[in-house]
């Protein structure tokens, strides 16, 4: 089938992109639109005194300015945490936080927001948000979880003890320190993972407009949850019925984990349009956006690995500082809880003992970034790996396969309660190896050196754990045999539009062109969990089987009342009902618009032909996969091309190659980036952003990549009815460690044991410099 599962079918929605028809947030603009400008706080710390908003408020155009303590006096709510650990059965008390939507009495990190001014035009509120005077007590911040948790730092809460929110551990301590006494070899390394921005094409952004008819608000925003938006603003902000808001996201332009939450700016919105009853825009800057968006990663880490003298895994150990920032908002204690969760990744490991501690500090909140804890927890145990492997003289491959998972052991439970449902992760890594010509790197090797430069070459193994909750799919035949999905989730780049109609087509035999598709309005999606997590495939798509296979029983009611048959002698294939042993036979379009037939159906029939799938995710899926890469450095200026990159992935059965292929390529390009060029960096005792702009903050480019050569191998996951694993997230988790452990590779004759991320030249430099005084 042209268009069934498996096919490299491109997207459909791509030339109404690529041709400027897409509808983004700031492409809205409404009859008689005010715009909204914030006012940030130009401090990392401090008491709000007082705020003079007279002057502002006689400007030109200026049509409102709010402060924190309207907030207060109108009785809105603050954004909290979605969970705690003692939210979800683990005995641990932490400091929870609220984060206002505006300031109120107190600031904790640079660009918390402080007032809200809205304006005739853009213009005239960006000069009257000039105007507002606060004046400020600054008091010290720190901006590094390691000050932090120091003696006498600087308390972003009086009540969190050395700035700590919660400790978390899993494993069993004793019997990882006896495993570290009686090890043959013991190796261990000290990680920062440094912390990054999303950097969407689309920056956050939302117009809100209230019906005084209805008392109904309209928000459109830029999310990738517009249910939980909705969930979120009525319930703990605004502390009224869900009916009263709706929300819409069209187009979006990218999320990557940080659209997946609530900010105060969609708030604010709904409160300005409700004030002055006119539609009100918010669009942020580019250095508004660096300076006040959610960020991600952000850990620093001290492990070790104990091994006999075969190299086989005795034991594995980390401690953890993970920077949660000023709040503890959303979906923020993911990658804390996650990055321990997945620690022993895809290695048989007798005992672990890993730990982490969520420390506040003077900068934004950290929430999910593609991979939300699990590049962390792969980053630090290739590390490990390949540091072992050259420490003990083994070769990288051998060293791994000697400790990966084997295929007959699946199910595996690993030390934290994960149950690997499938995988051949030796398998997967000798496909890999395969691809990646590793017997012929000495010669490739010998030709950069020839050339000035010096070549490395990193493996690492990945895992993820993919597919959370439950979520919603409808299908909707119309009386013509056209059909409607009507999707829980939310497309912000993954291809939906293209892929949920290629299954349905392939389920149903409906031709893809007759099926539409709609998503992100919550009053014509009655509900939805939206998409992060990589789970869209695993829940969506599996609710669409199960909404398919509803559509499929109905449909052999109508065909066998219409062919005169009983429904037991019905059989569906190929989008045909059959009557068994019979020539009779109807086309899926045709029982479909029979059911629409204005008499002569069966009241038990009811009118119309619809289906609705729910599908909770009771087990992730796991994908994994083994990434390759190849580095040249310039051995005169410390510059790195990344020469070759090789993905070997396993994402379970694949509904469409060239999308999936897309996925791994984004993937890259974002963990390359953290490698290689991306850090967001605060002064140290200012708590000022010192990368808040695109001259600071370094983005990867097409020409910083190499072409990649993507390869599957499909294990079909058994915790989900059509086999899928997560897609998204790989990509990013594979990249950034087996770029950084090439470069390892390629400079460990210099003396080079470790690098910083990002590797930039100038790092390396200094790395070969100090490596030189050291010899």
């Amino acid at each position: 089938m042209q268009h069934g599962i498996g096919q490299p079918v491109t997207r459909t929605e791509d030339p109404r992109l690529l041709t400027g028809r897409g509808i983004y947030v700031d492409d809205i603009t409404l009859p008689n639109q005010a715009y909204a400008v914030i006012v940030y706080s130009t401090i990392a710390h401090g008491i709000i005194k007082s705020i003079d908003t007279e002057a502002a408020s006689a400007a030109p155009g200026v049509l409102l300015i709010l402060t924190g303590e309207d907030a207060k006096a109108d009785g809105l709510g603050g954004f909290g945490p979605a969970f705690m650990p003692e939210d979800v059965g683990i005995p641990v008390p932490g400091h929870r936080t609220s984060r206002p939507i505006l300031a109120q009495g107190k600031v904790r990190h640079l660009g918390e927001r402080v007032a809200l001014v809205v304006a005739e035009t853009a213009h005239q509120a960006m000069d009257a948000a000039e105007l507002v005077e606060v004046d400020y007590e600054t008091l010290p911040a720190v901006t590094t979880a390691v000050e932090a948790v120091k003696d006498g730092a600087p308390q972003v809460y009086d009540e969190a003890a050395n700035n700590t929110s919660f400790a978390l551990r899993m494993g069993n301590g004793e019997a990882v320190a006896a495993a570290f006494e009686s090890a043959a070899h013991t190796t261990k390394v000290s990680i920062y993972n440094n912390r990054l921005t999303a950097n969407s094409m689309e920056p956050r952004g939302s117009n809100a407009t209230y019906d005084r008819a209805s008392g109904e608000t309209t928000l459109y925003v830029s999310t990738q949850n517009p249910h939980g938006v909705r969930e979120e603003l009525s319930g703990h902000i605004f502390h009224e019925p869900e009916t009263k808001l709706r929300v819409i996201a069209r187009d979006v332009g990218g999320g990557f984990g940080m659209k997946g939450g609530v900010y105060p700016e969609e708030a604010l919105v709904v409160w300005a349009t409700r004030k002055i009853q006119r539609p009100v825009k918010w669009t942020p800057s580019r250095t508004e956006s660096l300076m006040s968006d959610d960020q991600g990663r952000d850990q620093t880490v001290e492990a070790e690995l104990a091994l006999d003298a075969d190299g086989k895994i005795l034991a594995l150990r980390w401690a953890a500082l993970n920077n949660v920032g000023a709040y503890i908002v959303g979906a923020a204690n993911v990658p804390v809880m996650f990055s321990l969760r997945l620690a022993q990744t895809v290695y048989a490991i007798p005992e672990i003992d890993v730990g982490t501690k969520a420390v506040f500090t003077n900068v934004p909140p950290t929430t999910p970034y593609r991979g939300a804890g699990r590049p962390e927890a792969v980053y630090i145990m290739e590390r490990l790996m390949d540091t072992a492997a050259h420490e003990m003289g083994i070769d990288p491959v051998e060293l791994r396969r000697k400790n990966l998972i084997a295929a007959d052991a699946m199910p595996f439970t690993t030390h934290t309660h994960y149950v690997y449902d499938s995988g051949e992760f030796d398998a997967t890594m000798s496909q890999c190896v395969a691809a990646a010509d590793w017997d012929g790197f000495e010669k490739r090797k010998a030709e950069s050196e020839a050339n000035g430069r010096w070549r490395g070459r990193g493996l690492a193994y990945y895992i993820d754990d993919t597919g959370i909750f439950n979520d919603r799919m409808e299908l909707r035949f119309d009386p013509s045999g056209s059909v409607t999905i009507v999707a829980g989730t939310f497309s912000h780049g993954q291809g939906h539009e293209t892929t949920y109609p290629q299954m349905v087509s392939d389920w149903l035999g409906v031709d893809a062109d007759n099926i539409r598709f709609i998503q992100g309005d919550t009053a014509a999606v009655s509900f939805g969990r939206g998409s992060y997590a990589s789970r869209s495939m695993i829940v969506g798509g599996s609710a669409l089987r199960y909404a398919a296979d509803e559509i499929i029983e109905k449909g052999k009611k109508f065909a066998a009342h219409v062919m005169e048959a009983s429904p037991a002698d019905i059989e569906f294939a190929d989008g045909k009902f059959v009557v068994a042993g019979t020539d009779k036979q109807m086309s899926m379009t045709e029982v479909a618009q029979w059911a629409y037939h204005p008499a002569g159906l069966p009241p038990e029939l009811g009118i119309g032909l619809e289906g609705v799938g729910g599908f909770a995710a009771t087990s992730p899926s796991f994908p994994n996969g083994c990434h390759i890469s190849e580095v040249e450095i310039d051995q005169e200026t410390g510059k790195v091309y990344l020469d070759r990159f090789v993905a070997v992935d396993d994402m379970g059965i694949v509904m469409n190659t060239l999308l999936a292929h897309g996925q791994v390529q984004g993937g890259v390009g974002q963990g390359v980036g953290q490698a290689l060029l991306e850090d967001l960096q605060y002064d140290p005792d200012s708590g000022q952003l010192l990368t808040g702009s695109f001259l600071d903050y370094c983005m990867p480019r097409a020409d910083d990549l190499p072409s990649m050569e993507i390869e599957m191998n499909e294990v079909p996951c058994t915790s989900n009815p059509i086999g899928v694993k997560g897609a998204g997230e790989g990509g990013t988790v594979g990249a950034t460690p087996a770029v950084i452990i090439a470069i390892l590779d390629a400079l460990r004759s210099e003396g080079v044991n470790d690098i910083p991320m990002p590797a930039t030249p100038e790092r390396i430099w200094q790395a070969l410099a100090d490596a030189k005084k050291a010899a």
